[in-house]
Parts: structure tokens; sequence; C-alpha cells
């Protein structure tokens, strides 16, 4: 016998109705949202950034492909590791199905790491994956724009609290092939940028929880019986899609 809260039909629909409501509220709110981010200024890029790819070196315009907008997302995948992040691959999954769309709509998205590029394209291929990935290890793009920092800045926040950090960064960690302080000197997130002509502008950045519209597994399991069901247990479920038992 269940312990959750249980109705009728008619209980059921009245609460379904107010939820709804609460439901439509955030939907318009989050659409004023992303009017909000479309408005925010665009700050032109002066410095000049080199990408490692599997045509060549490219600069950034380059990686527009011809489009006039770019939305890059910054992949745990650092010099030292042996494998890309299992949380960046989970998300990996998700929007590699939506390039066509995205080109559509006159969008191309590209995945950076600091990693060599014969690592990312090995890991590429190991994961059936489309996206373009390149390597931004022979530039400064990482650390100006993806939250990379070097190994001394990240064991100075990181060793005080090594014993404090949730178990998913150790986890990762070593998923990865690494240790913590090595995995965390890189941070998921994501950049759009802008090309007009000639010039290139940075429009938008966001990091953390910020990267959850692209973890489209959380929005289905934020509808089911029992959510997420992580407790204290962030992310630790999470396996490369090759890994999981079936």
């Amino acid at each position: 016998m269940t312990t959750h809260k249980t109705g009728t039909r008619q209980e059921w629909l009245a609460a379904r109705l107010e939820l709804l409501e609460a439901e439509k509220d955030l939907t318009h709110r989050s659409d004023e949202l992303a009017r909000r981010r479309q408005e925010l200024p665009w700050v032109r890029i002066d410095k000049e950034y080199r990408f490692d790819t599997d045509e060549g070196s490219a600069s950034l315009a380059d990686l527009f492909r011809g489009r006039s907008q770019l939305l890059v997302y910054h992949f745990m995948f650092g010099p030292d590791y042996e494998a890309g992040c299992v949380t960046c691959s989970s998300i990996a999954d998700g929007f590699d199905a939506m390039l066509p769309h995205l080109a559509a709509r006159d969008v191309t998205m590209v995945t950076v790491s600091r990693a060599p590029l014969t690592k990312l394209l090995t890991y590429k291929e190991r994961m059936g994956w489309r996206f373009l990935w390149v390597s931004s290890g022979d530039s400064d793009f990482s650390f100006d724009f993806g939250g990379s920092s070097t190994e001394e800045a990240t064991r100075a926040w990181v060793e005080p609290i090594l014993g404090q950090l949730p178990p998913i960064a150790a986890q990762n960690a070593s998923a990865s092939g690494t240790d913590v302080v090595h995995y965390l000197s890189d941070s998921q997130g994501v950049s759009s940028f802008a090309r007009d002509g000639d010039d290139v502008y940075h429009t938008y950045s966001s990091g953390g929880r910020g990267v959850e519209f692209l973890m489209g597994y959380y929005s289905v399991l934020d509808r089911v019986p029992k959510g997420r069901d992580e407790g204290d247990d962030f992310q630790t479920w999470l396996r490369r899609h090759d890994d999981y038992e079936t």
C-alpha cells in the first residue's frame, strides 16, 4: 500500500488545475528571461583565439561555419584527463541530436575542451557523436570563457575543502582518469557568440546549473512520480551511455 497522498479523480483534477496555473506562470517568466538574454549588450572579441580541429587550425570566426550564431559547450576534458567527464558526456548525448535543427535556425554548435585533439576525437568515436569538437589547448579561450583555471589556482581553493566536496567530484574525477584538482581545473558551461561581417561578439555565458537546459533527462524525471530521486547523491547515478548495465 502506498504511503503517498491519494485522492479521488475530482481531487486530482482540482490540484492539477491549480498546479497548471503555476506552470503557465513559470513558462511566461521563462519567455521573459529569454527576451532579456537576447537584449544583453554584445562585447566585440578583439583577442585572437586559435583552435585545433580535425580540419586544421581555425579561428573563432571559422567555427561559425558560415552561420551568424555560435553556441559553444565547454566540455570538461582537461589535458590530464584520460576520458571525458561523465556528466558532460550525458549532456552531449542530448545536444548531439539537436544539430540539424539548430543549423536550420542559423546556429552552429561546437564543443570545446583543453585536451589534445587526438584524445577528443578518440573519445568522440567511442561515444558515437557527430558534433564538431575542437581543442583550445593552445589558446586562452577556455580560461577566458569556459571557467578553466591553472592547477595552482584550483589547488588553492580545492584542497582546503576537499572533504566537503560533493561525492560526484571524486567520482567523476576517477571516471575521467585524473584527480580532483585536475578534474576541477575545468568547468562545464555554455557561451554564445554572434558574427556580423568580420566582427565576432560575445553575447551570453552560463555555467553550473545554468547548463541544465541541456540536461533533457532532468526535465523528464521532473515529471515522473519519484522525480530526480537523487537525495544527497547529486548526479552520482549518471554513467556514460555505454557503461550502464542493462
